[in-house]
């Protein structure tokens, strides 16, 4: 991603923002200027206004993301801002948009789909010197709203501002939250789809990332044949965002990018697994082309870890972008973009060779993963990896809490000499129902358990560097669902601040927080099947 030499001074006031808007500038529009539903071809985006809201209101903000951008935080306290990032007023220099895309929803081709409810405010150049663009998520309809009003609810917007920060502290790639904006209206929702739609208050969240790009951009041009704007569009993605690739301009240059892209998926997907993270809605439109986590709908965390989850109630039946399945879905979303580069590339066999590379490339990075979370230099002996595979057989023994037991791990005494009960003792924190687990289970994790002390003093590693270790990759904190919807619950009351208090504790995930213990504990029961906590739809 391209990184300019001089950043910007600090920004005091709205209109010191300078916007360089190079999406816009460089690739072609829609010329329909009116604001109605439609197919739109050849073009990359149509303009369009935000919705004006009766009476916006700072529900709560990003100090990172208001440092990065360069903006003094002075500038919270000018009723302006609320009023900017919540899409009722339109800066000057702003070009405000939607992206014209296609994609794959749950394995279909879908066609046209597009930004519904996201409106793009224009790019800026922040505090390093890098291109970002300010995106408004709830700001109204586009053309490419289809049947949407293009609206979004104060539980949705609170998820996606939490998540995307929360993900960034985690060190995941993602795009990031600047904002959250209460619009002042109330929105007709029916969340679980089920017809009972009831009214909810509407907010929206401003969503910042160099690109906003996704596989489906490619995918809708492929699928019309328009191949001079496929390549339009794929020169200044690399031209923008892929800048080592395109120096020299080189005839393989869409091979290059094709190969970046298919690295940083599998880096992104291996992120989400390291965390017990399940995106929920893998759709090709949901795939960012520079690896970053997007779209934050019916997302959730896993916590007994349970490969088969989902927190998506549209893909409870087939389980298709379940949390065990999101390395092989990333690959097949992969194999679409490729076929969408085809036209440029012009030979199947390169591309097929690149993707051929996503197992192994993904396998390397899975087993330094794990290596990381056991503590262990890597996983080069056959009795590391038999340690990898079982450590998550464990895992699915009883119900257990999948962020517990890896802190709960680090803790284990591995010194010759400790009777196998006690050295196993700190995992029983981690279930969810200690009295069902058996004599039988306690065997198979002591044997684990046992296997792992051995291995760890044959290769000298004490226990504090190891906990350092460890500690340092498995996070004690994690945007848990009921998290997140007590967050929603107390803003809906008139709390806002409880979603920065939330905020707080996930900036340093991986710290021990003695004040804040309660936000590390396991699930309490009555989340275990309420609706905003288990099940989410994709409205949610």
């Amino acid at each position: 991603m391209s990184v300019d030499s001089a950043a910007p001074a600090l920004i005091g006031t709205l209109d010191e923002i300078q916007f360089d808007n190079r999406f816009t500038a460089a690739l072609p529009a829609d010329p329909e200027r009116d604001n109605f539903r439609r197919q739109v071809a050849g073009a990359c985006y149509s303009r369009v206004a935000p919705t004006a809201t009766p009476a916006p209101r700072l529900l709560a903000h990003s100090a990172e993301m208001m440092e990065r951008l360069g903006f003094e935080t002075g500038l919270l306290e000018d009723p302006q801002f609320a009023a900017v990032f919540g899409g009722s007023v339109v800066l000057d220099g702003m070009d405000p948009h939607a992206h014209c895309y296609g994609g794959h929803q749950f394995g279909n081709w879908a066609g046209q789909l597009g930004d519904g409810r996201a409106i793009a405010l224009g790019e800026m150049v922040d505090a390093l010197g890098q291109h970002q663009t300010l995106q408004l998520k709830g700001a109204g309809p586009t053309p490419y709203s289809r049947t949407a009003d293009g609206l979004a609810v104060l539980r949705s917007s609170v998820r996606e501002f939490l998540c995307s920060e929360a993900m960034a502290h985690l060190g995941v790639p993602t795009t990031r939250a600047l904002s959250l904006v209460g619009t002042g209206d109330m929105v007709m929702r029916d969340m679980l789809y089920d017809g009972n739609p009831a009214p909810e208050p509407g907010a929206v969240v401003c969503r910042v990332a160099p690109s906003f790009v996704r596989f489906g951009n490619f995918q809708i041009f492929a699928s019309r044949g328009e191949i001079e704007t496929l390549r339009t569009l794929a020169d200044f993605v690399i031209d923008a965002d892929f800048a080592h690739l395109a120096a020299e301009r080189a005839p393989d240059r869409y091979m290059q990018f094709f190969d970046e892209v298919v690295r940083t998926t599998a880096d992104m997907v291996c992120e989400w697994l390291r965390v017990g993270f399940v995106h929920g809605v893998m759709n090709t439109d949901n795939m960012s082309i520079l690896g970053l986590t997007i779209d934050y709908g019916p997302y959730g965390w896993l916590d007994d870890y349970d490969p088969d989850w989902t927190p998506n109630t549209t893909d409870a039946a087939h389980r298709r972008y379940r949390f065990g399945t999101q390395p092989a879905i990333a690959q097949w979303n992969l194999m679409q973009l490729a076929n969408a580069l085809y036209p440029l590339v012009g030979e199947a066999e390169p591309l097929q060779a690149t993707l051929d590379g996503y197992v192994p490339y993904f396998e390397q990075k899975w087993s330094a993963m794990m290596a990381a979370k056991l503590g262990l230099p890597g996983l080069q002996a056959e009795v590391d990896r038999e340690l990898a595979t079982g450590v998550l057989e464990v895992l699915r023994l009883v119900e257990t809490d999948m962020t517990v037991f890896w802190r709960r791990l680090a803790t284990v005494d591995t010194s010759d000499g400790v009777e196998p009960a006690d050295r196993i003792a700190p995992l029983a924190d981690a279930y969810y129902r200690p009295a069902e687990v058996t004599d039988e289970h306690r065997a198979a994790t002591s044997e684990f358990v046992e296997r792992y002390a051995a291995r760890l003093r044959e290769l000298g590693i004490a226990d504090p560097a190891r906990a350092e270790t460890m500690n340092r990759v498995n996070p004690k904190y994690v945007l848990r669902n009921y998290l997140a919807q007590l967050a929603i619950h107390s803003a809906t009351e008139g709390r806002p601040e409880a979603i920065g208090e939330l905020l707080d504790v996930m900036r340093r995930p991986y710290d021990e927080q003695p004040d804040r213990e309660s936000y590390a504990a396991l699930r309490p029961d009555w989340a275990r099947t309420r609706v905003g906590c288990s099940q989410l739809s994709c409205s949610s």
